[in-house]
């Protein structure tokens, strides 16, 4: 239930163009949402919840949640901030673990979820991301981002926001779909007959694009979320110019496996190659070690 929208390279990182949109699967016209993020995602709330539940997907509690831990490095009673955080999933997921977790999302009905589900010993704030006024004064020893990066029209103010927030010595972890394989309506699984193998295909990666999602309950409606898809030298060139520097990059491929078959191997192969995710740390700068 995608849609399709023309992009073009704008050679600047952060700025997205798109022709005319194009008509959809469905034969109706898709047009961006005139709707502020927030209240888009606002209506969005209770399809989300459902989604993920009071413990996560199933992606997330077998690759996405266990792998960020790991990256962040932590030790009992850190203080976090889980970014974007949705209904608090993550939140929850770091206050078992005996971190000190706040949560900040700008969709003010998703944190009303967020307190719903969650120990009250977990502060949530409703706030923008990209807004540099944000959680005055607060540092965190850690700030994680899952798979909402790419939701965010803006990543400068958002890693300026990072920067400022982390004591010394602090990590920032993000996690998105990976942007070499995974770009909605522009990459694809393919089989190769003759050589018996599955393969990705990509049709897009350079250009920085706006992609409308329709997503529930938006099935009969005009208004969508948006994926931004960025090739990585946008999310580095973000951190490097907010002051962070990259200390580890994993990329995790999909836990599943196919049933037996004639393809089982190939396929198998495949999701191991090609990873579903990508995983950045990244670390402020040390004094002086920035460059002009």
């Amino acid at each position: 239930m995608n849609r399709k929208v023309k992009t073009k390279k704008t050679g600047q990182s952060g700025k997205f163009k798109k022709t005319a949109p194009r008509t959809g699967r469905m034969g109706r016209t898709a047009k961006p949402a005139s709707k502020k993020p927030s209240a888009v995602w606002d209506q969005a709330a209770q399809w989300y919840d459902t989604l993920v539940g009071l413990k996560g997907s199933e992606y997330q509690t077998a690759v996405i949640f266990p792998g960020a831990l790991q990256l962040m490095q932590l030790k009992k009673g850190d203080r976090v901030l889980d970014l974007a955080c949705g209904q608090g999933v993550y939140s929850r997921y770091l206050s078992q673990r005996k971190m000190k977790v706040t949560g900040l999302d700008t969709s003010e009905e998703m944190i009303r979820f967020a307190q719903s589900r969650s120990d009250p010993t977990i502060h949530f704030e409703h706030a923008d991301a990209q807004d540099p006024q944000a959680l005055p004064d607060k540092t965190f020893d850690a700030v994680v981002c899952l798979l909402a990066l790419q939701n965010i029209e803006s990543l400068l103010p958002v890693m300026r926001n990072v920067k400022r927030w982390l004591k010394p010595g602090g990590r920032f972890v993000m996690v998105t779909t990976h942007p070499c394989f995974r770009i909605p309506r522009q990459t694809h699984w393919g089989w190769d007959e003759q050589k018996k193998i599955q393969y990705r295909r990509v049709d897009l990666y350079g250009s920085e694009s706006a992609i409308p999602i329709l997503t529930p309950p938006f099935v009969d409606s005009q208004s969508f979320t948006v994926t931004y898809h960025r090739p990585l030298q946008s999310y580095f060139q973000s951190l490097a110019e907010a002051g962070l520097c990259v200390d580890g990059l994993e990329e995790w491929p999909s836990h599943k496996t196919s049933d037996p078959g004639k393809r089982s191997k190939a396929e198998n192969r495949a999701r191991q190659e090609i990873p579903l995710f990508m995983a950045l740390r990244a670390v402020p700068n040390q004094p002086g070690s920035e460059t002009s």
